[in-house]
């Protein structure tokens, strides 16, 4: 793929489109293949679901520092093609490798060591810390087979191939159809593991894509260059790896404290209400696919031509991904409203959790169209090698002024469930407007200040 496509000559709608594309119809595969978790689930039990909601705040650890290792890999990979530096970024290959091999380590003993307090936090009585860490340890436990299949994935998307690991994804779905039921309830030799077999099941097929990946990376064209002494480590790539993917990390960490603040408060109103909630965010990211697919598209694109200088091409990159994961959003937006009760009752029928889960649904078809604003933004900042500014748009948006706001609705002004989801729109729309307004300033000052430097 990376023969066909030059990311910086291209026209931009072409390059969004094959890139994102790809891209989004393997995110559409890895939502369903949430949702067949979320479905079978909700064939163990309701506590399942909820305890499978509870784990997400928890797990988005591996996400989080993934999304790092990938965003870190994809941009500096990125920039070197972009300077003909393809040397630099077979190093760069491998050094990403290492690095992801030594997060994980840490990943997996924070994940075993906090996960009883934090459960505790969101409200799980002893019961129900044990049900989600029979799912949650397996998790931990491969946290190592994860972050070097993405490292992998961000080098490949660097070069515009976002297909070999929709090839994963679409794989991984089915293969999980099958893997769900037999470690669920077992079959001949293979024994019942419960909750715990949907683990297994998701390590399994992660493994397997991971192999997959290497070898795509092995056929690659800048491979040539790759060593076996590249894998020495090399304290100055590690360095610049670090670097570019601890604040993209820590951004994608202040996802999880958002999500794990929205469900301290949607806690008071009962496990049901967890419940719903959880099964509704599964829906949503059905829909927020095509906007996931840009941030990835922007980031390779924007990387490159980065790298490259051609900054006009940047600009004209952000305005049409914008103008598209908007108007997509809106259109979105109108099936989830009046869909809502429907989505939501796929994944349980219990009366109360489809109330609850709709009355989310509905409120984030309004916060749609403001969402792309966040992830193209975001890519935006990583492809320039600005990933603090994401760091600071996490702060501001998934914590601070979220908790802030929910504190005051719910215990100063004794709001109900239906408010914690209006104060989220409300903080959305407002931090959103003040984005678009912080952007052009942002790229104007960035452009300079790299023409100032090449003038010397």
């Amino acid at each position: 793929m990376s023969k066909k496509i030059n990311l910086t000559k291209d026209p931009i709608w072409d390059l969004l489109r094959k890139v994102t594309i790809p891209a989004s119809v393997g995110s559409l595969f890895q939502t369903f293949y949430n949702l067949v978790d979320t479905w079978f689930a909700g064939r163990i039990s309701a506590e399942a679901i909820g305890a499978i909601a509870k784990s997400f705040p928890i797990y988005f650890t591996i996400i989080a520092v993934g999304v790092g290792i990938g965003a870190a890999t994809n941009a500096i990979i990125g920039n070197s093609i972009g300077e003909k530096k393809e040397r630099v970024a077979s190093m760069y290959i491998a050094q990403s490798l290492i690095y992801a091999l030594f997060i994980s380590i840490l990943v997996t003993l924070f994940g075993l060591n906090t996960s009883n307090f934090l459960l505790g936090i969101m409200g799980s009585d002893v019961s129900g810390i044990a049900l989600t860490r029979e799912y949650l340890d397996i998790i931990f436990y491969g946290t190592f087979i994860v972050l070097v299949q993405i490292s992998l994935n961000g080098t490949l998307n660097a070069q515009g191939d976002t297909r070999s690991y929709r090839n994963v994804l679409i794989f991984s779905f089915f293969l999980n159809i099958f893997l769900n039921p037999l470690f669920i309830w077992g079959y001949g030799f293979i024994p019942g593991f419960g909750i715990a077999g949907l683990a297994i099941a998701t390590v399994i097929s992660q493994l397997l894509g991971t192999i997959y990946l290497a070898y795509k990376v092995n056929q690659c064209k800048i491979k040539k260059y790759l060593k076996l002494v590249c894998f020495i480590p090399k304290f100055d790539y590690l360095n610049a790896l670090t670097k570019q993917s601890i604040p993209v990390m820590f951004s994608m960490l202040f996802i999880g404290v958002g999500i794990f603040n929205i469900l301290y408060f949607i806690g008071k109103f009962g496990d049901l209400a967890t419940a719903g909630y959880g099964a509704a965010l599964r829906v949503e990211q059905v829909f927020l696919l095509p906007v996931i697919g840009l941030n990835t598209a922007v980031l390779s694109i924007g990387g490159q031509n980065f790298g490259a200088k051609e900054y006009n091409r940047i600009r004209e990159l952000y305005s049409k991904a914008l103008l598209f994961g908007s108007s997509f959003m809106v259109a979105a937006g109108i099936i989830l409203f009046f869909g809502a009760d429907f989505f939501v009752s796929q994944f349980t029928n219990n009366p109360e959790a489809i109330i609850h889960g709709a009355i989310y649904l509905k409120v984030a078809a309004l916060i749609g169209p403001i969402y792309p604003v966040f992830f193209i933004t975001t890519a935006v900042f990583q492809a320039l090698k600005k990933p603090m500014y994401s760091l600071y748009l996490s702060i501001l948006r998934l914590t601070a002024f979220p908790f802030l706001s929910l504190w005051y609705v719910i215990n100063i002004r004794g709001g109900d469930y239906t408010d914690i989801f209006y104060t989220i729109m409300a903080t959305n729309w407002v931090m959103g407007i003040a984005l678009i307004i912080f952007i052009g300033y942002f790229l104007n000052n960035v452009f300079k200040q790299k023409k100032s430097h090449f003038s010397y």
